[in-house]
């Protein structure tokens, strides 16, 4: 069933610091931006978060931009705000978020387990892993690129996998690892993966690899951080429809949340998100958001 009350907000006062680990954070955590008033059936998935005064977010934490923990051990980035804005309009603020650590690997097991009761992590949407967890959105489109060092003349796009032995690195289960497959003339000579893309950039870094695969948003946050150490190779080759993951089939949660993405792009919350998180990376645009897949 389809929430239809929703109550008008202000713009979300986002941060451009980070959250903490439990969501608490300087500029939004009074919950000026929180709905109040919202009501929702008995048993569904939204009362009982409101009920529990907690939310548990799954994400990224070592994506610049999107879900990255720094130094005061907080988690910052577009994802990490999109999870405020469902919690907001949820009737918690944001020092009632729990984020914790969800890397590609296990974002299914996490969900189904109950471990989280929402990922967010740079998740795209794709059939094999709604057989699984359902998602809602899509929120952002990103696509598959290639970073490598800044002297690499060889590798300018996927194809020049096929005639060298460079070797790629991107993360376990992962769609970019599985992209990334057909353009490998030897698989098992060629691809390298790690549990985090930070590791496949520190192997970057020492030249044990000779390049990273991922969505081009998240290499240029790699970029933007170690200024001068890299580029991209080529354009994109793939579209990568980012979802919010949640448990199967739980069908009015996921309209609750598609309606919220839906509001949050006309009222201003989505690009002020946007704005103070990703956006602040050099050549990192935001297109207009995806229409909402409601299958």
């Amino acid at each position: 069933m389809r929430i239809n009350r929703l109550v008008a907000y202000a713009a979300v006062a986002v941060l451009a610091l980070g959250v903490s680990a439990c969501g608490g954070d300087d500029d939004g955590g009074d919950g000026g931006d929180v709905s109040t008033d919202k009501t929702f059936a008995a048993g569904s998935t939204m009362q009982k978060l409101k009920d529990a005064k907690k939310i548990k977010v799954g994400t990224k934490f070592d994506q610049p931009g999107f879900g990255l923990k720094g130094l005061d051990g907080k988690p910052a980035g577009f994802d990490v705000e999109i999870a405020k804005i469902i919690a907001n309009e949820l009737g918690l603020t944001n020092d009632q978020v729990e984020f914790s650590e969800s890397p590609s690997a296990v974002r299914e097991q996490v969900i189904e387990q109950g471990t989280v009761d929402i990922v967010v992590a740079t998740y795209t949407i794709n059939d094999t892993r709604k057989q699984r967890i359902s998602f809602a959105g899509p929120y952002y489109e990103a696509g598959q690129t290639i970073m490598v060092r800044n002297n690499e003349s060889d590798i300018t796009g996927p194809d020049s996998f096929k005639t060298t032995n460079k070797k790629v690195c991107s993360v376990t289960n992962s769609t970019p690892a599985n992209n990334i497959k057909k353009y490998l003339s030897n698989e098992g000579q060629q691809l390298v993966l790690f549990d985090t893309y930070q590791k496949c950039v520190d192997a970057l870094t020492g030249n044990q690899v000779d390049a990273v695969t991922t969505d081009n948003v998240i290499l240029l946050g790699f970029i933007s951080k170690n200024e001068g150490k890299f580029k991209l190779a080529g354009d994109t080759f793939t579209k990568e429809p980012y979802g919010v993951g949640l448990k199967k089939d739980d069908t009015d949660f996921r309209n609750f949340i598609n309606d919220t993405l839906e509001k949050a792009n006309q009222d201003g919350r989505y690009k002020k998100a946007w704005d103070s998180t990703a956006g602040k990376i050099p050549n990192a645009k935001l297109p207009a958001m995806p229409t909402i897949n409601r299958y």
